[in-house]
């Protein structure tokens, strides 16, 4: 009933936009062909068979952040971008969302071929706990020509992954000219908090400075290189600590310490009747984020010699992202044939600073190097597409092709020092902040893929367009899965088109998911007990009744309609997406030998003991979710000679995620049932991206002025506690965001822009004190916009 008012209540508003709109004069027309979601040339945005949102270079860079992921949240209402603080490596890697589905469920093309995940798996209590995803940040904007987003499933077309849908990065092609850019902002912005802080704060300062030169290659190729240099200052939004003389601030709540440099080149050359083309691109990232401030007087974790005012440790995370694609595009037998090899690879290394191992007293390190991750990627692809007349009212288009791919996963143990323990063995130890991994923890595993699928197309009747897609896949490591999509779309009259799609999809486990471990040693009685993550097939895992895991099946349904008329245009589509057992990261099962015999602490304990782990959780199967919403884009254009031209956007999008079903221990293995996925873990499946996102944005421009406009509209959001009445849950408000820009372009070409993101400093509702007692952490990660208040910035900007 909901889901139809909503879709009834976009229609009538959208009927009384138009009228409006129709009133205008002086209209002009942007038409944008689009190559994802779709293997037939020559398709529009609006004449797609699902909805597909296409954002330029230009959009994503007149704004006040240079992060492209947070630039994409706020173009693409179904994208959402937490900040999160305060969760180890995710505070630098951090991972978006699209339609409310994980990180992970989201595939992600760089020029139509498929881009590598990080090797960072979050597992901390953060928006997309459990998943591995693909860091979008490590692409510079520089190097980009446009970004096309598939709001639809496409498991049937592209693989594993593309259960939400499709972003596809499109690399900047340009054989001549070039640009530069540097930009400075930092946040100017009031707190007031709870604990006594009330500030006027200057933080976060930003210097990015990018550029892009474009090159030819024997006259009729192309190179085109781009850079980017990124340096931002951390941000500070802790309370004053009471439980220090005198009160102070002791925390660090906020955007990490982070400097990257990025380099990619995409070049094409034409070779008699074949194209070669080819990128590559390399990004390394320092960045250092805070963990929790330790007391002076937490004897468990604080020598008094070292840190006589107590200490806050740093973590640094020290990033490497490589990616490198070649490949070959002509005709063979008749067929357009594209053959390509991509290959990319992400690595980690963690350190901890400021810190201590208790454990090793007054002679302990200060600084640990604690390990890493690696994650590789290796794909072949091959793609050929042909159009047959087979008498229908169009020709039918008849794409089949292959993927093969093949995957490595790291983990490297830290130093000694990072995970050990001293000769005091009453304290704590470990390195304090993050704990290094252990040698237990090292694996280096891989696996193959190979996909095949066929793809048709065509125009069935003047107004009637259908296609179907089925793809089989099969994993080295899991077995294999048979996926398939069904679309149309029916041409009422010129101006208004209905359109649907049915498909299934998959989501493969990620080896990050099947092999990532991380534990720590504990001592009961003196005898070494290790607690942490294991994998599903690991002894631990096992002895709790977990299994080797499988993939992520969906059911995707949409159906939507187009709408134009001059230069207004209207979508309107509405999507239910079905997932079945979700790869999840369990709860914590803990055992006890003091525990009475019989009971699930005494149980657990028994069972883990001959294998030297004591508590454990693990990646298993298990969790059903069903997502309803709607998506909303309204544009109209407006040309005019004396006022200049108006672009005018209005884009929504609904979304409710219910969590249907979630995994219990066995009655097998624990006497007790437990719940695997409990209340904390599944309220952030269903509440913690906003139910509703609006963005109105108004971009105008007159001979060498221009300036932008954009309102966007949050949804509360609930970061869900740990009490099972609900009594420490913590809602975000809902809220809505200004920015705004203004632009000057001098007759040499050179443009200054000022401006300043959430003009009116908003903040997300601050946690209130009894569920925030240390002050740390005013404020939930959940937010889908951050918690920095107001950020201003300036950008000089040249093109040539």
């Amino acid at each position: 009933m909901k889901y139809s008012v909503l879709l009834l209540a976009a229609s009538s508003a959208a009927s009384l936009i138009a009228g409006s709109a129709y009133a205008q004069s002086g209209a002009g027309e942007v038409e944008e062909l689009v190559v994802t979601g779709t293997r037939t040339e020559g398709r529009s945005r609006l004449e797609t068979l699902a909805p597909v949102d296409v954002v330029s270079a230009q959009a994503l860079q007149q704004r006040g952040t240079t992060e492209l992921a947070t630039a994409l949240a706020t173009s693409v209402p179904s994208i959402t971008f937490p900040r999160p603080s305060n969760t180890d490596g995710t505070d630098a890697l951090r991972p978006a969302t699209l339609r409310g589905q994980g990180p992970d469920q989201t595939l992600v093309l760089v020029n139509g071929t498929r881009r590598h995940a990080t090797a960072l798996v979050n597992t901390n209590g953060s928006v997309g706990r459990g998943s591995a995803a693909v860091d979008l940040n490590a692409i510079p904007s520089t190097a980009i020509d446009r970004i096309e987003v598939l709001r639809d499933g496409a498991s049937a077309q592209y693989g594993s992954d593309a259960i939400a849908g499709v972003i596809n990065i499109r690399l900047r092609e340009a054989s001549s000219g070039g640009g530069l850019s540097v930009t400075y902002g930092s946040y100017v912005t009031s707190f007031d908090g709870y604990y006594g802080r009330k500030d006027d704060i200057r933080d976060g300062a930003t210097t990015t400075v990018s550029g892009w030169q474009g090159l030819s290659i024997l006259g009729d190729g192309f190179l085109t290189l781009s850079a980017e240099y990124r340096s931002r200052e951390h941000t500070n939004r802790s309370d004053i600590d009471k439980r220090v003389t005198p009160n102070r601030i002791t925390s660090r709540f906020g955007d990490a310490d982070v400097d990257d440099i990025s380099f990619y080149a995409n070049a094409g050359k034409p070779l008699g009747d074949w194209d070669l083309y080819g990128w590559y691109g390399y990004q390394h990232r320092d960045a250092s984020s805070a963990a929790t401030y330790r007391l002076p007087t937490d004897t468990q974790q604080n020598i008094l010699s070292v840190y006589p005012n107590g200490y806050l440790p740093y973590l640094t995370t020290d990033t490497e992202d490589v990616s490198a694609g070649v490949g070959i595009r002509g005709e063979i037998a008749g067929f357009k044939a594209d053959i390509n090899l991509v290959y990319g690879k992400n690595d980690i290394d963690f350190g901890v600073q400021n810190t201590i191992n208790p454990s090793y007293g007054a002679t302990s390190p200060t600084s640990f190097q604690a390990g890493g991750l690696t994650y590789d990627q290796l794909v072949f692809g091959a793609d050929f597409s042909r159009e047959f007349d087979v008498g229908l009212a169009g020709p039918l288009n008849v794409a089949f092709g292959l993927e093969a791919r093949k995957e490595g996963y790291k983990i490297n143990q830290g130093e000694v020092a990072s995970y050990a323990r001293g000769p005091i063995t009453n304290v704590a130890f470990g390195s304090r902040g993050f704990t290094g991994f252990t040698p237990s923890n090292e694996v280096d595993v891989d696996r193959d893929a190979v996909g095949v699928y066929v793809d048709l197309e065509g125009k069935v009747t003047e107004n009637l367009t259908l296609s179907a897609a089925l793809r089989y896949e099969d994993y080295s490591d899991f077995g294999d899965t048979t996926t398939y999509k069904v679309a149309g779309r029916y041409e009422v009259t010129p101006e208004f088109a209905i359109r649907g799609a049915i498909s299934s999809g998959f989501r493969a486990p990620a080896l990050q998911q099947q092999y990532y471990t991380s534990t720590s040693i504990l001592y009961i009685n003196n005898v070494p007990f290790e607690t942490g993550t294991y994998p599903a097939t690991s002894q631990v895992a096992r002895a709790l009744g977990a299994e080797p895991l499988k993939a992520e099946t969906s059911d995707n349904y949409a159906l939507g309609f187009v709408f134009r008329r001059g230069a207004f245009e209207l979508t309107v589509d509405g999507y239910k997406i079905d997932v079945k057992d979700r790869i999840v990261l369990s709860e914590t099962l803990t055992g006890s030998p003091t525990a009475a015999p019989g009971t699930n602490g005494r149980v657990i304990y028994d069972l883990l003991a001959p294998y030297g782990a004591s508590a454990a959780r693990f990646f298993i199967n298990g969790v059903d979710t069903e997502t309803v919403g709607v998506d909303v884009v309204a544009r109209y254009r407006i040309v005019d000679d004396q006022a200049g031209t108006f672009d005018l956007t209005a884009a929504g999008n609904y979304n409710d995620v219910e969590v249907t079903k979630t995994p219990v221990t066995k009655t097998s293995i624990l006497p007790t049932p437990t719940s695997l996925f409990a209340r904390q873990a599944t309220l952030r499946f269903e509440d913690g991206t906003p139910k509703h996102k609006l963005t109105l944005q108004g971009d105008w421009s007159r001979e060498a002025w221009g300036a932008t406009v954009r309102t966007t509209f949050y949804g509360d959001v609930l970061s869900p506690g740990t009490l099972a009445d609900g009594s420490a849950d913590n809602h975000t408000g809902t809220r809505g965001l200004v920015d705004l820009e203004a632009r000057y372009t001098f007759p040499v070409g050179l443009t200054a822009s000022i401006g300043a993101d959430n003009v009116f400093d908003v903040y997300p509702r601050q946690i209130i004190p009894s569920q925030n007692t240390t002050s740390a952490a005013p404020f939930s990660s959940f937010s889908p916009f951050g918690f920095g208040g107001r950020f201003v910035y300036g950008r000089l900007a040249m093109k040539w």
